[in-house]
């Protein structure tokens, strides 16, 4: 299903770090990580911005060959790719297997009547009747709310807080000591229970790479060490927990984090599916971008490998009504 109308809204799907998109050669694995690059635009999620040589014999051989193989190689280790699935917390429920999804940061809509699966912002309600994911900025300041966080919790470089070089609106939380990953715990694990609150049977964290931009001053230990106090606080809870993009690190997210399931951007598109295949199985949750497909989207839901959760969106994530809206299931 397709849609465009007209309307307005601010937030965008964004894509952070990563390999260059695939070319059409035909490799063997995974793509091979040559060269990262991020646009610029104002919002929530990552971005990734495809380059104009993306052909589809290249992309569709990629998927294919990012297929989880039920071996011991591979992105997820011997444990998670002869499972091929996360463990999860007595009495969370995942999301369901393969359902359709939507992506809603922009602005919440009553989801089309296919649509099981349906992610907001925390400050939005659940989708009634759907599966509802809640997002959450779990490792940086969200727009607008920088005054609301103490200075010792910003990654601070000369006196002054560290932003994202993309999103120069969006300051790094410091996750580098015990003490100050618990204060920030503190601060959000409210949200998560919010979420509880309104309804929301998941969460999903983002920004969980920000040490990749922190020249170093952070690591990923500090950044799995996080995550675990806040998929731990959506446990209890009574909500799963989705790992937000970060495919060369979704193993040990999931192994030491504790993550139930992945929501990627363009996974299809950078031939990252295969890693989060190989940790969490089926439940894969992928969002691609309509402005730079590598080929059409439908060729994309037909390729091997490819997550039985997908949905194409625009760039904005914007609301129907509004001229740039997109919204497409396989």
């Amino acid at each position: 299903m397709e849609v465009k109308a007209r309307g307005s809204t601010s937030a965008t799907g964004r894509r952070r770090g990563g390999p260059e998109p695939a070319t059409g050669v035909a490799w063997s694995g995974i793509a091979a990580r040559v060269g990262r690059m991020r646009g610029g635009a104002a919002g929530r999620g990552r971005w990734r911005r495809l380059g104009s040589g993306l052909a589809a014999a290249g992309i569709l051989i990629l998927l294919a060959a990012c297929a989880p193989s039920g071996g011991a190689d591979g992105p997820g280790g011997a444990e998670a790719s002869a499972s091929g699935v996360a463990p999860t917390a007595p009495g969370i429920a995942l999301p369901p297997a393969g359902g359709l999804p939507d992506y809603q940061l922009g602005g919440a809509y009553e989801p089309a009547d296919e649509v099981s699966i349906v992610a907001r912002d925390r400050s939005a309600s659940p989708a009634e009747g759907r599966y509802s994911i809640c997002y959450v900025n779990g490792f940086q300041t969200q727009p607008g709310e920088l005054q609301d966080w103490p200075a010792e919790l910003l990654l601070q470089r000369d006196g002054a807080p560290v932003f994202d070089p993309d999103w120069p609106d969006e300051a790094l939380l410091d996750h580098s000591t015990p003490e100050r990953r618990e204060a920030i715990a503190a601060i959000v694990s409210p949200w998560i229970a919010g979420c509880a609150a309104a309804g929301y049977d998941a969460v999903e964290f983002d920004n969980l790479d920000s040490y990749t931009r922190s020249r170093g001053a952070l690591a990923l230990d500090g950044a799995v060490e996080l995550a675990r106090l806040l998929v731990s606080a959506a446990h209890e809870a009574g909500l799963a927990a989705g790992q937000k993009n970060a495919a060369e690190d979704a193993a040990v997210l999931r192994d030491r984090g504790g993550f139930d399931f992945a929501v990627t951007e363009e996974c299809a598109a950078y031939a990252e599916c295969g890693a989060y295949a190989a940790v969490y199985g089926d439940e894969v949750i992928d969002i691609e971008y309509s402005d730079e497909l590598p080929v059409p989207f439908g060729e994309l839901c037909r390729a091997p490998g490819a997550p039985g959760s997908m949905v194409l969106r625009d760039r904005q994530l914007t609301v129907p009504g509004d001229a740039a809206y997109v919204f497409e299931t396989c």
